[in-house]
């Protein structure tokens, strides 16, 4: 039942496990960064439990290292930030560097993405990716998603908030990526990147996407409850959705300090000092939560703000959808299709600021602005891959239909 593929070798494969009846691929990756290694003690963890308890498994699981070079220094990263290099045209640039021109990270993003493409050629669907990360201050634990049904529905099960609109402010995540090429993906933070408690919600985390997804029995899992108690009760049970509207952005050689003792979801009024940045103080621009507030040295992202979304948006969003209402968006002034895959929107500024940021959003829209004068918008429900989970029992659950997901 468990063995290690000889054509996926090395550290960077923690391990993997082939069922031996059919099920899901359920890939798990730990240590993006190298100073977050939670994930990856937690997902060995779990590979260890499963082989010593003879627990049986359906489909296949996989557990992935991240920047392997990163987590043996400690550091985020050596080079560069290896989540933030999955795009396809950074992926062609690297692929296009000579071998001795190749950065640390460039050589472990060949590497992954090496292994994903052997994962995607023989193994069948469907897929699940999740990536395991940490945050540099206290925080409850938190899913961050790209904003697509299938990421919607799947999130909700697990009792931690959600965040939605990320891929609107960071540039090349894995996640982002991997939800691009259509599949279900999931990241989650489990807490603090030295707390003992992030590797336990890791580990709590892990086994219950591994009944979610099918690829484990509940039965078979001694103590599911407790691992769902363990969640809901370092998330202070709090399982909203939230939406990111602000990003704290940091230039190479910035000077940036956090004002101490921020944690993620505390709210702060319009106004209060959050920071120094370049010797200037940073103000929250309007009452809402702080988010992942940077106290480490490596980092482009500062802080972010948060506020949560009304059920009633969700809702709404999750009709319009079902309706295909973004269908018809091509049809207004100044708005068309940027591709012949119709999941980009290339919109004319005005138009933008005529229809608020928040409709193009109930729609599954994110910006990034290209000029002056237009706006690529972006879907991840326009390719994501619906018909390989709609048979799934959390797709078609009835209770998140009726809450809207």
């Amino acid at each position: 039942m468990i063995g290690m593929d000889q054509h996926l070798g090395n550290s960077r494969i923690i391990g993997h496990v082939k069922g031996s009846e059919e099920g899901p691929t359920m890939i798990f990756f730990g240590g993006i960064h190298g100073n977050e290694p939670s994930g990856e003690k937690a997902i060995q963890e779990v590979f260890i439990r499963i082989k010593e308890e003879g627990i049986s498994v359906n489909g296949s699981i996989y557990g992935i290292r991240g920047n392997v070079s990163a987590l043996l220094a400690g550091k985020r990263f050596l080079d560069l930030d290896l989540n933030r290099l999955w795009t396809d045209e950074k992926i062609e640039k690297i692929n296009s560097k000579a071998k001795d021109k190749l950065l640390n990270e460039d050589k472990e993003l060949l590497s992954i993405h090496k292994v994903l493409s052997v994962i995607l050629d023989t193994e069948s669907g469907p897929f699940y990716f999740i990536d395991f990360h940490t945050t540099s201050s206290k925080t409850l634990p938190f899913i961050t998603i790209n904003d697509a049904m299938i990421n919607r529905k799947f999130s909700k099960l697990f009792p931690v908030p959600i965040i939605l609109g990320i891929e609107e402010y960071l540039e090349g995540p894995l996640l982002s990526y991997i939800n691009q090429q259509g599949y279900l993906s999931v990241g989650f933070e489990s807490g603090q990147h030295t707390a003992q408690e992030a590797i336990d919600n890791s580990i709590a985390f892990m086994w219950l996407a591994l009944v979610y997804g099918e690829a484990i029995k509940r039965s078979d899992i001694n103590g599911f409850e407790e691992y769902y108690l363990q969640l809901q009760n370092s998330a202070m049970k709090n399982a909203s959705f939230f939406e990111i509207i602000y990003r704290h952005p940091l230039g190479s050689g910035d000077e940036f300090h956090m004002l101490p003792g921020f944690q993620s979801f505390e709210t702060v009024p319009k106004g209060k000092v959050l920071a120094e940045h370049n010797k200037k103080a940073v103000l929250a621009l309007q009452e809402s939560g702080i988010f992942m507030p940077l106290y480490q040295s490596q980092g482009e992202d500062g802080f972010f703000l948060i506020r949560k979304i009304p059920t009633l948006a969700l809702w709404l969003s999750a009709g319009l959808r079902k309706i295909r209402m973004p269908a018809l968006l091509p049809l207004l002034p100044g708005v068309s299709w940027a591709d012949k895959k119709k999941g980009t929107l290339l919109v004319n500024e005005r138009t933008a600021r005529f229809m608020a940021k928040p409709l193009f959003h109930l729609l599954g829209y994110r910006n990034r602005v290209i000029n002056k004068s237009e706006i690529l918008m972006t879907s991840r429900e326009a390719t994501a891959k619906n018909a390989m989970y709609s048979g799934k029992w959390w797709y078609r659950n009835k209770k998140s239909v009726e809450n809207g997901f």
